[in-house]
């Protein structure tokens, strides 16, 4: 039962399509979390540019896969990343958002039975 995540949209917009949902979580399972290691390692390097692109590419696919509070966390850091804020400022919303990616990973792996190895 899937409670870190939604896939509403994901089967609304594959019209119902089991192989396209597949590839959908597949991608989310599998780059998501690679990803989050740019923005973390932007962080840490004051890479202010690197989050901003991880951030924005990452936005999309937690709205998708109904992360809802991981999406308006990847704003603000969009949004730190813009103003080339001070990293103490962003680091605990990068790990509220870390959490709750891997929260929702992990339980997604469960449920479809993955095997990927990234995370």
């Amino acid at each position: 039962m899937a409670l870190h995540y939604n896939l509403a949209k994901v089967y609304a917009l594959s019209e119902n399509d089991p192989e396209f949902v597949q590839q959908i979580i597949n991608l989310f399972v599998s780059e998501i979390p690679l990803d989050l290691e740019h923005i973390k390692q932007g962080i840490e390097d004051k890479n202010h540019q690197q989050c901003y692109e991880y951030a924005h590419k990452i936005k999309p696919s937690l709205d998708l896969m109904g992360l809802n509070l991981a999406f308006e966390e990847m704003l603000q850091i969009e949004s730190w990343s813009k103003s080339d804020g001070k990293k103490k400022e962003i680091k605990e919303i990068y790990k509220s958002v870390s959490q709750q990616i891997e929260k929702a990973i992990k339980e997604i792996k469960k449920d479809f039975n993955l095997k990927i190895v990234n995370s």
